[in-house]
C-alpha cells in the first residue's frame, strides 16, 4: 500500500542539487530552504531525507527566485553518481546499460517511494519510465526534469557523452526554454505525454559498458537494499529482501526463520508481502536469479562456489534453476558471453 501523501519523502541529495543549481544563478539558497521549512544545515547528511510536500515548496520558490523555467535541467548537470549513495555506485559497475535502469527501476523509492520507474522492450527500443509524479498535488514540473535530465546524465557518465535518447516524453507541457531541452537531450521530445520516457536503441543499452564490475555492483546493491530496509520500515518487501541476501550462503532460508527476524508471524508477513503484490516465493527466486547474473559474469567464481553462494544444496539444483532463467545451463551462458563480439 502506498505511504500517506504526508509521510512520502526525498532523497536529501536532491536538495543539495537545487542549492547548488540557484547558486549558479548567483542566488543565495538560504531564504529559500527556510521559507520551505528544510534546514539547510541538514542536507550534508548522506542520509537526510526531507518531506516531499516541503520538497515542492523548495521548488517552487527556487523557480520564482531565478525565474528559469529550465531551473531543473541546471540542476541536472550538477548531477554526479554519489548523489544516487549505493544505488549510483552500483550503476557505474553495471555490466550493461540496461542492467544499470534495472537497478534504478528496482531501487527507485530510494529516490521517492511515491514514483515508480519502470524498464519496458519496445520493438528495437528499449525504454525508461517514470510514472507517478504528476499524480502529486500541486507537482512542480521541473522537480521531475531534474529527474528525467540526471538519469540521462547518468548514463552518459557511465557509458560515453555520446549515449542519445531516440525519442524522448514529458509529461510537463512546452516550456519557454524548449531549445534548452532539446540541445540536453539531443532527441525529439513530445511534450503533454501520457508518461515521461527515455527511449533509447536496445544495441546501445545492451552493450557491454567497460566500466562493469560485478562485485562491486553486488556489494552496492546489497548497501542499498540495506538502507531502504532501515528507511522504508513500511516496505516488508525490501526488508525480507535484505535478511534473504545475508541468509543464502547458509541455505535457503524459510519463511518461517525470516518472519522470526522481523519480529512477525508467519501469516502476517504473508499478508503483508501480498499487500505488496508479491510473496515469499517470489522475493526468493528473484533475488537468487540477481544475484546469479551477477555471480555467473564473475569468471574467477567456479559454478561449485555460485551453488554454495546462492543457497542451492547441489549443482544440479542450481543448473536447473539457471536453465528455468536464462534458457540456458550456467557453463554455457559463461561461455557465450565470453565469445568476442
Amino acid at each position: 500500500m502506498p505511504a500517506p501523501i504526508s509521510e512520502v519523502s526525498t532523497l536529501g541529495s536532491v536538495a543539495v542539487l537545487i542549492a547548488q543549481a540557484v547558486r549558479s544563478y548567483d542566488c543565495d539558497p538560504t531564504p529559500l530552504f527556510a521559507a520551505s521549512g528544510i534546514d539547510m544545515r541538514q542536507i550534508s547528511d548522506p542520509n537526510a531525507r526531507f518531506p516531499t510536500t516541503r520538497m515542492q515548496r523548495l521548488w517552487r520558490l527556487a523557480l520564482e527566485a531565478t525565474g528559469d523555467p529550465c531551473l531543473g535541467l541546471t540542476a541536472a548537470r550538477q548531477f554526479q553518481p554519489a548523489a544516487l549513495h549505493g544505488l549510483g555506485f552500483a550503476w557505474l559497475a553495471s555490466d550493461t546499460l540496461r542492467a544499470a535502469l534495472t537497478r534504478l527501476a528496482r531501487y527507485s523509492r530510494l529516490i521517492n517511494p511515491f514514483i515508480t520507474i519502470q524498464v519496458e522492450d519496445i520493438e528495437d527500443r528499449v525504454e525508461l519510465v517514470l510514472c507517478g509524479p504528476e499524480a502529486w498535488p500541486d507537482h512542480v514540473h521541473a522537480a521531475t526534469d531534474l529527474g528525467m535530465a540526471a538519469f540521462l546524465q547518468m548514463c552518459r557518465i557511465t557509458a560515453g557523452a555520446v549515449v542519445n535518447p531516440v525519442r524522448v516524453a514529458l509529461q510537463r507541457p512546452l516550456p519557454d526554454c524548449a531549445a534548452r531541452f532539446e540541445e540536453f537531450f539531443a532527441a525529439p521530445i513530445e511534450y503533454n505525454a501520457v508518461d515521461n520516457r527515455l527511449c533509447f536503441e536496445r544495441q546501445l543499452v545492451d552493450k557491454p559498458l567497460a566500466t562493469a564490475h560485478p562485485e562491486l555492483a553486488r556489494i552496492n546493491d546489497r548497501t542499498v537494499v540495506e538502507y531502504l530496509a532501515r528507511f522504508d520500515q513500511a516496505s516488508v518487501t525490501m526488508q525480507v529482501r535484505a535478511r534473504i541476501i545475508e541468509r543464502l550462503p547458509d541455505g535457503a532460508p524459510h519463511q518461517q526463520a525470516i518472519a522470526r527476524a522481523l519480529h512477525v508471524s508467519p501469516r502476517s508477513l504473508q499478508r503483508r508481502l501480498r499487500d505488496e503484490a508479491t510473496s515469499f516465493k517470489t522475493l526468493l527466486d528473484e533475488t537468487r536469479r540477481e544475484l546469479a547474473m551477477q555471480y555467473i559474469r564473475e569468471s574467477h567464481r567456479s559454478i561449485g562456489e555460485i551453488t554454495y553462494l546462492l543457497g542451492f544444496s547441489q549443482p544440479a539444483n542450481f543448473t536447473r534453476a539457471f536453465k528455468r532463467w536464462t534458457g540456458r545451463a550456467p557453463i554455457e551462458f559463461r561461455e557465450a558471453r565470453e565469445q568476442p563480439v
